[in-house]
This record gives structure tokens, C-alpha cells and sequence, in this order.
């Protein structure tokens, strides 16, 4: 169940008055729809102060997915950097007390953009200036010194894509049993592939790595009237970590791919036929002054790798029966596709 128990919410407030926040009357709460690995629910008071709470997912989680922890972590961190992030409230691993751990911070208002349909509807102007705002903040991002912002010990700085290739496999074995021996021969290729170019990969950069980097997986201040945009607040930072940030703006570019929309069981922004290409998207990131795109192609495969896994996890939770909503039953289909451009781009 994703519904929170009016008993569940009680301790939730307690919590929170324990962390120095205390709520007025009753704590209400909203499964927002957004989301196909951590619930996200809309946290308020009878004074109409409000929060954001992050929990996994009750059933069919799997490890190191999920962490909630992390996205305390790295917007608490985050938060005098120069970077638009939610306030970090706290962040709660005892999981005997709802049944799961949770993160809470501030609520931003903000604009989310997440169909095509939404996308399409901002005009071509507001289009236009919601992109260079993205490409800005990831940019500004990247160039945090993740030490002084306290995340030294946030993740390894050396050594990111070996990491990543072991981890992404490893989560492969455990979501990808179900699918066809042709689709887990590509897996296994592919894997192999990126394990067999490690030796000659060379980082060239480090820095916080937000790894699910795209339109939706942001808040955007829109004024239609100026036709101006600006990033309110980026969120869903699980996947976080430090490493080489050429990986984030690969993986930015992954998610354009048409089949993104089987992921995500609906019409996806990032998929538009009006969104810029794989090409023009990077080239947006660089003009803002991110980091140079090193082994470019070897990122974009690992991108097309990662992906194949989280569509295979979505459909992992949604045959255990832990997905809840509507879409979620095609994410499968998309693991083949991705899988077969990362071995294109291998060779």
C-alpha cells in the first residue's frame, strides 16, 4: 500500500518536532504520481506549511536502490553551493517506524514539466529558455568542489565508471532473470564490452554527479510573459554520488531516446520530437561552461546500460506487485532497445 496511516503520519510529525520542525495539528499527506522507484508524497499541516517526504518503495526494492538517505545528504550539502535545491529537513533509517526509511524537506513551488503534451504547450520561446536553464544548472553543478561542500566522503572521486559497470551488472543479475535469453545475451554483452574499455578510460574530471539529470526531474520558475525560465529546485537526487560528470550529461542525453516513453508507461518530455538532440543537448551543456566531454561515446554506453536495468527494475517491482499507478507495465519493452544502442555504440 502507498496510502500513510493517520498513525504512520502521527509518527512521521513526531519526528519532525524531534528534528526541530514542528507541525500544527494534524499531518496530511498525497502520493504525488511522479516517480518509478522512490513514493513521493506532499507533506502538510493544519497551518498549510507543507514538505515533500521520500520513502522506497514498501515491496520488491532492491540493494543500494532507493536510498533516501542519499538525497538528504547531497542537498544539505548542496544548499550554500550555488546550486537550487529542496532544504534539506531530515532524514529517518529506522524503518520499524512507518515500514520504511524517509527523507523530508522543504516544498518548492515550481513547475513540472513531465508529458510531451506539457512540454510542447510552453511555446517555442519558453522551450527555448527552460533548456539553457537546465543546461546552466547542471552545469553549475559540476562545478561545486564537492569537498568544501562537505561531501568528501559523499562517494570515491576516482575510479567512477569502473564502479558504475560493476554496480549496474550486479543490479542486472537481480531485475533481468525475466526477460528473453536474447535480451540477457545483450546484457551480458554489453557488460562485458564496457568491462573490457576500462583499462584505457582515463577520468579527467570530478565532481557531484546527480545521475537522473532530465526536465522532469527539476522545478521551474516559468514566466510566460518574459518568456524567461529558471531551475527552481533540481530533485530525485538517489542516485547521486561523486564521480565523473561527463556521465551526468551522458546519461541527460539517454533519456531522449523515443523509447524512454515505454520507461516511463506515458508520453515523456525528455522524449519530444521538440526536444534538441543527443548532439545539440551536450553541445548545450559545454556552451555553459560544463566539463570537457572525455570518452564521450564509452559514457553515452554506460548511459544506455543504466537505463536498460531501471527499466528492467521498474518492471522487477511491477511483477512483485510493488508499483502503483498506471504505466508501468511496458517499461520491459524498452530494456532491448536501450540495450542494442549501447552495443552499437561499442562496436
Amino acid at each position: 500500500m502507498a496510502d500513510l496511516t493517520a498513525a504512520e503520519l502521527a509518527a512521521v510529525a513526531g519526528v519532525m518536532a524531534t528534528a526541530g520542525v514542528p507541525t500544527t495539528g494534524e499531518l496530511h499527506a498525497k502520493l504525488l504520481t511522479a516517480g518509478r522507484s522512490n513514493l513521493t508524497y506532499k507533506l502538510w499541516d493544519d497551518a498549510d506549511a507543507a514538505w515533500v517526504m521520500r520513502t522506497p518503495p514498501r515491496v520488491g526494492r532492491t540493494p543500494s536502490a532507493h536510498d533516501v538517505a542519499r538525497e538528504y545528504r547531497v542537498t544539505k550539502g548542496l544548499a550554500t553551493a550555488g546550486v537550487p535545491v529542496p532544504q534539506a529537513v531530515l532524514a529517518h533509517d529506522d524503518e520499524e517506524l512507518i515500514g520504511v526509511p524517509f527523507a523530508i524537506a522543504g516544498f518548492v513551488e515550481g513547475a513540472t514539466v513531465q508529458s510531451r503534451a506539457q512540454f510542447e504547450a510552453l511555446g517555442p520561446e519558453l522551450r527555448a529558455a527552460s533548456l539553457e536553464a537546465l543546461f546552466g544548472a547542471l552545469a553549475a553543478l559540476h562545478r561545486v568542489d564537492h569537498v568544501a561542500a562537505g561531501l568528501e566522503r559523499f562517494g570515491r572521486p576516482d575510479g567512477y565508471a569502473a564502479r558504475q559497470t560493476k554496480r549496474w551488472a550486479g543490479q542486472w543479475e537481480i531485475v533481468g532473470e525475466a526477460f528473453p535469453d536474447a535480451v540477457r545475451a545483450d546484457a551480458q554483452r554489453l557488460a562485458a564490452g564496457l568491462a573490457d574499455r576500462l583499462p584505457t578510460l582515463e577520468q579527467r574530471s570530478t565532481g557531484v554527479v546527480h545521475g537522473d539529470y532530465r526536465i522532469d526531474n527539476t522545478l521551474l520558475r516559468l514566466d510566460a510573459e518574459a518568456g524567461t525560465a529558471e531551475v527552481a529546485a533540481i530533485v530525485d537526487w538517489e542516485l547521486s554520488t561523486i564521480g565523473d560528470p561527463v556521465a551526468d550529461v551522458a546519461m541527460m542525453c539517454v533519456y531522449r531516446h523515443p523509447v524512454f516513453d515505454l520507461t516511463l508507461g506515458g508520453s515523456s518530455a525528455w522524449a519530444s520530437d521538440l526536444m534538441p538532440d543527443v548532439d545539440a543537448l551536450a553541445a548545450g551543456y559545454e556552451r555553459h561552461g560544463g566539463v570537457p566531454l572525455d570518452s564521450w561515446e564509452f559514457h553515452l554506453a554506460l548511459g544506455y546500460f543504466k537505463i536498460a536495468v531501471i527499466a528492467a527494475g521498474i518492471d522487477h517491482r511491477h511483477r512483485a506487485g510493488a508499483s502503483h499507478g498506471e504505466g508501468f507495465d511496458t517499461a520491459g519493452e524498452s530494456v532491448g532497445p536501450f540495450l542494442a544502442e549501447g552495443l552499437a555504440l561499442l562496436g
